[in-house]
């Protein structure tokens, strides 16, 4: 099977500071892959690059056999760590603004989960609470019908019940076959849904392993992530 994620010899840099140095790592379709690494290691920078968003940097980076670009994009759903909306809108204008966007975006869909999360339809957006923010960006991305999701931190900042909600949604809603690889530093939440750990820190791959091999040791990914962080710091 070819590879949906191809990276290689991968480096960034911002001035000075390098935030990836030559890394190198391949991914096949269907996945749920775990991008994990404390705050500041790269993960943001690794997702942007994934996505078009950032294009200075060295190496190779294809996705389903494509260099990134038109093409790449119109597979990638992407969850940004910081939500794009602007403030006058409400629900149904944010709706109404992908759906112009993307031909694989189910309006029927979303609106069914305006009602399951909650979310008021015509409630202006700078006057929801960051949790519900948060959710109305988790439902525009996942009525994308792509091939490949990119979430960045999905779960920062919210409270432990609302990250319980949050990966329910996300298990439930994307398509059989897809793939999804988001980054998080909380590793005990989103541990039981993980196919495999892709671990980056000092701008290097320190673990990419898959979980079920990790557990035949006895360990959990927790377990490996406390293990390489203590002594990558």
């Amino acid at each position: 099977m070819s590879s949906l994620i191809e990276v290689k010899n991968l480096s960034k840099s911002y001035g000075a500071h390098k935030v990836l140095e030559d890394i190198s790592f391949e991914f096949e379709e269907g996945q749920i892959i775990g991008l994990l690494g404390p705050n500041g290691c790269g993960k943001t920078s690794l997702i942007k690059i994934l996505t078009g968003l950032i294009n200075d940097y060295s190496g190779k980076v294809k996705i389903n056999g494509d260099n990134i670009g038109p093409k790449t994009k119109n597979i990638i759903a992407y969850l940004p760590e910081k939500s794009y909306l602007a403030d006058w809108m409400r629900p149904v204008d944010a709706i109404n603004y992908i759906a112009d966007f993307y031909k694989d975006f189910d309006k029927a869909k979303a609106m069914k989960m305006l009602e399951i999360f909650q979310l008021p339809p015509k409630q202006k957006i700078k006057s929801m609470s960051k949790g519900m923010q948060e959710k109305l960006s988790l439902l525009l991305v996942m009525c994308r019908n792509a091939k490949l999701y990119l979430l960045d931190e999905p779960l920062g900042g919210v409270d432990p019940a609302a990250r319980a909600f949050i990966l329910d949604t996300i298990i439930k809603n994307h398509p059989a076959g897809s793939t999804m690889l988001f980054s998080t530093h909380l590793i005990y939440d989103v541990e039981p849904i993980l196919d495999t750990a892709l671990m980056i820190g000092q701008g290097k791959v320190l673990v990419n392993a898959k979980t079920a091999d990790i557990r035949k040791d006895g360990k959990t990914v927790e377990d490996v992530f406390k293990e390489v962080f203590r002594y990558a710091w």
